[in-house]
């Protein structure tokens, strides 16, 4: 929090209580809307409610904007509202981000808020309602500028100082037919400076890049990072303009791809940080619990080689060792196979990504066996026994590696989440196929370096 935020909660706090309306409102629109919001946020239910009266709908609009997307308990901050009060403020919020903070809300609420708006704005706002979530049209807004083809630039500029206060963006304005097909875009800059007289087809760009309505809000966000866009068109299969999507929207898909992807690598929802300690067990103990299972396979394992281990006791001395490399090994595969999926770097076959993986285990395997098989011989005075652990651990890494690979990218070919598959699901069957490979191969040397 920056200095000016420290010395102006405070006085805000202070005219709040002692009722000082004008001098709450000049302190309160100094800050910016995201400051507005944070010192909103650090509001008591009492609080807040002497700020409703302070600040209109259409004010309260603005922050919303601005926090709807990382408040969890949404729905708590409305039902504080009077209903006509939320309500109004809804309309009055950009409609992507409206229908955002109504997606995080019961049915029933939903149906009471949209039935007290007024018919135009709950039309749009239900428009968007019906898109599926994570995909372009769930992200998109309708607040956007379109201009006519056959619109001369005079008319254009005019249309645009008529409705450009009530767009999210302005930069860009989207040139469609008379039947509203997606035909061309024109940046502001080259609107502005372009001679009044000429038709908006002869001063536009024809190359525009759109996304589908129903595309996956990854990739869209990829596609803007990609071209480097502030907003992209939103057409349906037949290239009607149907809305934009903004670079503010792209980011906070971004952010929460990002914590999706390190959930599923973590095993674990990373959202919970709010929770109380119940509800934080009670999301993280699913996975923990069928990691247990799978662990007890290990063990099992273990068991089955427990003569093995009676005859050469020296080797259960090296299995943490053994498990725990390839593990790392494979939670590293994992972790790079997933990046490279998200940014869609598999211009290669699959067979040769495969190969690829392969070898990077055994280079790896090579020398990281190589490394204890030294360490294991000098300590032990046997480099016999440290052959065994040394080519063990290279065969556990090569297969952990290529596991940690394998598995999610074939995720990915089924349409399933490659992130799903967890650091902590590949380290535990790593475990497994590390248990199996250094016993099998201890099984076959044995009677060289038992002394």
């Amino acid at each position: 929090m920056d200095e000016e935020m420290l010395v102006s909660f405070p006085a805000l706090f202070e005219c709040l209580q002692q009722d000082q309306l004008n001098e709450f409102r000049d302190i309160f629109f100094d800050l910016h809307v995201y400051e507005q919001g944070q010192f909103y946020l650090s509001l008591d239910a009492e609080d807040r409610q002497k700020l409703y009266t302070y600040l209109s709908p259409q004010e309260m609009a603005n922050m919303f904007d601005v926090i709807e997307e990382d408040q969890e308990d949404v729905d708590q901050l409305l039902k504080e509202m009077d209903p006509n009060y939320a309500s109004d403020m809804l309309t009055f919020m950009f409609t992507d981000n409206a229908v955002d903070t109504l997606n995080q809300l019961d049915k029933k609420d939903v149906s009471m808020y949209l039935s007290i708006m007024e018919p135009e704005s709950a039309k749009e706002i239900k428009n968007l309602l019906h898109y599926e979530d994570d995909t372009a049209g769930s992200i998109m807004t309708t607040e956007y500028v379109a201009v006519e083809a056959e619109q001369t630039v005079a008319s254009a500029l005019q249309y645009l100082k008529k409705v450009g206060r009530e767009a999210e963006i302005i930069y860009y304005i989207f040139v469609t037919d008379e039947d509203g097909f997606l035909v061309g875009v024109i940046s502001l800059r080259d609107l502005i400076v372009s001679d009044e007289e000429e038709l908006i087809k002869d001063v536009m760009s024809e190359r525009v890049v759109s996304v589908k309505v129903g595309d996956d809000q990854e990739d869209v966000a990829r596609m803007i990072r990609d071209y480097d866009f502030l907003a992209m068109p939103v057409t349906d299969y037949r290239n009607r303009l149907l809305g934009i999507i903004t670079v503010d929207d792209i980011i906070d898909v971004i952010d929460e791809e990002a914590a999706s992807d390190y959930s599923g690598l973590a095993g674990v929802d990373v959202e919970e940080v709010a929770d109380n300690p119940f509800q934080s067990a009670a999301k993280r103990l699913p996975w923990l619990v069928t990691l247990l299972v799978l662990s007890m396979s290990t063990a099992t394992l273990i068991g089955h080689y427990e003569a093995l281990v009676s005859k050469a006791s020296i080797l259960a001395v090296f299995i943490s060792l053994i498990t725990g490399t390839a593990g790392n090994a494979g939670t590293q595969s994992l972790a790079v196979a997933v990046r490279r999926l998200a940014l869609q770097a598999n211009d290669r076959s699959f067979f040769r990504l495969i190969l690829a993986e392969i070898l990077t285990g055994l280079i790896t395997g090579l020398i990281t066996g190589f490394t204890i098989c030294v360490l294991v011989g000098v300590w032990k005075q046997n480099f016999m026994l440290g052959f065994v652990i040394g080519f063990a651990m290279m065969c556990a890494i090569t297969v952990a590696n290529l596991a940690g690979s394998l598995i999610p990218m074939v995720m990915d070919k089924l349409g399933f989440d490659p992130a799903v598959a967890s650091g902590p699901f590949i380290t535990t069957l790593s475990d497994l196929t590390s248990v199996l490979i250094y016993f099998n191969i201890a099984g076959i040397f044995m009677q060289y370096f038992i002394k």
